[in-house]
């Protein structure tokens, strides 16, 4: 015969009980390679880049001649490359933010 008297609820686990451990599944594991792959790739085209950057600047030290509209001045190889790379890097990120500006929606 069955009883008439209710079951006992089962506590919820609290923030300290463990938790079932997640299985991870195969596209899961997929997904944390590759981030991991493009991490380390990124890493290495960091390390090949600061390379070539140092072998640059030590090849480049001599001083050279800049004839300008109005006079002409001379300086180091180096510092002419790495004031041009500068100022282009400003005007690529001016370029994109203008473009940005004016092409997104009223």
């Amino acid at each position: 015969m069955a009883s008439n008297q209710p079951e006992a609820p089962t506590p919820a686990p609290g923030p300290d009980a463990p938790s079932t451990p997640h299985a991870e599944s195969r596209t899961e594991r997929l997904v944390r390679h590759g981030h991991r792959a493009r991490l380390y790739t990124g890493a290495v085209v960091f390390v090949a880049l600061v390379a070539v950057l140092i072998v640059l600047s030590s090849k480049n030290t001599s001083s050279v001649k800049l004839d300008w509209v109005v006079g002409s001045t001379r300086a180091s190889l180096v510092w002419i490359i790495l004031a041009a790379a500068v100022i282009g890097w400003l005007l690529g990120i001016t370029t994109a933010v203008v473009f940005r500006h004016r092409t997104r929606r009223p």
